[in-house]
């Protein structure tokens, strides 16, 4: 949690455009400094509202923090994994690998990554060394790795959304055309050292964000055309069959005429999840019974993914797209420790 002193520039009202990119903010109490804006920009705590924590990073995704409190995180546009400083500031690149989207890191500091270019899951040492561990099996080939985490077994769990990214991503298609293409969502579970596959689950509407929820004896996953989030019970004797836990959306995604539903997500201490929603630009929190408890919106329409610092500090670290930043507040209580 940031001190008093930590002093930040907070977006006091949620811009409806992308004038972001267009203005400048001004850091002195109280001034306006937006072309064609009469919002108010301040100069407050973090308490107050939200950081713009960082700018200039394309395409932000599948951020993680490390011990020391700085932080990893994906610039799909760049093709990069980027390290960032507790500030904010001195970003530098890890490794190049093509579109990297989801990343998990584990108690050796290895960051295990979701590769959506070339599809693969990666080993990614801190200093830049990358390795690749599996391309998914010969009957079944990775298509979009998307999100990945690290489950209670110790092994890694991975969504592949269903189709590569060349043939849902296509200049000059209209926005709502993925919708009307064929997708074959899949969540996989796969042995760190062997980089063996098991597929839990296909045939989803675009797998994208999961997480492990309390006491691990469930994973969550997203369905970014429906807006669904969907559980498994997992123990011993493996992974049970999908079950609808809630919906995160205010209208249909298709509504939005564009690609919109939930990306990343991530679990608070109370047992809530938290959930990046694409268009509809909030995190939307869902209650243990599924039910929605609270919307925040961002400053920005296209939140990908979100992150709770460790140690149960309640900042909540965002990446958002439409404005290449990174985003941070503070949320109502610290986040569920995640598996390594």
């Amino acid at each position: 949690m940031l001190g008093d002193a930590f002093v930040v520039t907070v977006i006091l009202d949620r811009p409806e455009t992308d004038e972001l990119d267009s203005g400048r903010v001004d850091t002195r109490l109280g001034q306006k400094s937006l072309a064609g804006s009469d919002r108010i920009w301040e100069t407050r705590a973090l308490e107050e509202g939200t950081v713009i924590f960082a700018r200039d990073v394309l395409g932000p995704e599948g951020p993680v923090w490390l011990p020391d409190g700085t932080l990893v995180f994906t610039e799909m546009a760049r093709g990069i994994i980027s390290h960032i400083e507790a500030d904010g500031s001195n970003k530098r690149q890890i490794a190049y690998t093509g579109r990297p989207s989801g990343l998990a890191i584990d108690r050796n500091g290895v960051l295990w990554v979701a590769e959506s270019k070339y599809p693969a899951l990666l080993r990614v040492t801190l200093d830049g060394n990358v390795a690749p561990v599996t391309k998914g099996p010969e009957t079944m080939p990775f298509l979009w790795p998307n999100d990945i985490c690290i489950g209670p077994d110790g092994a890694l769990y991975m969504t592949d959304s269903g189709a590569l990214v060349d043939q849902i991503e296509v200049p000059g298609e209209a926005p709502w055309a993925p919708y009307e293409k064929l997708v074959d969502g899949r969540v996989w579970r796969i042995d760190r050292e062997t980089g063996s596959c098991q597929l839990i689950d296909r045939h989803l509407r675009f797998a994208n964000g999961l997480a492990f929820g309390p006491s691990g004896t469930h994973l969550y996953v997203g369905e970014t055309y429906t807006g669904d989030i969907f559980r498994y019970s997992v123990d011993e004797g493996g992974v049970g069959e999908r079950e609808l836990f809630g919906n995160v959306m205010v209208k249909p995604p298709i509504e939005f005429r564009a690609v919109a539903g939930p990306d990343g997500m991530a679990f608070d201490l109370d047992g809530n999840l938290h959930v990046a929603v694409l268009r509809q630009g909030d995190v939307t929190v869902l209650g243990q019974d599924g039910s929605v408890r609270q919307r925040r919106k961002v400053a920005g329409y296209f939140p990908t993914n979100l992150a709770f610092a460790p140690g149960g500090d309640e900042r909540l670290l965002v990446t958002e797209v439409s404005q290449s930043q990174l985003l941070m507040y503070k949320a109502a209580v610290g986040g569920l420790p995640l598996y390594d």
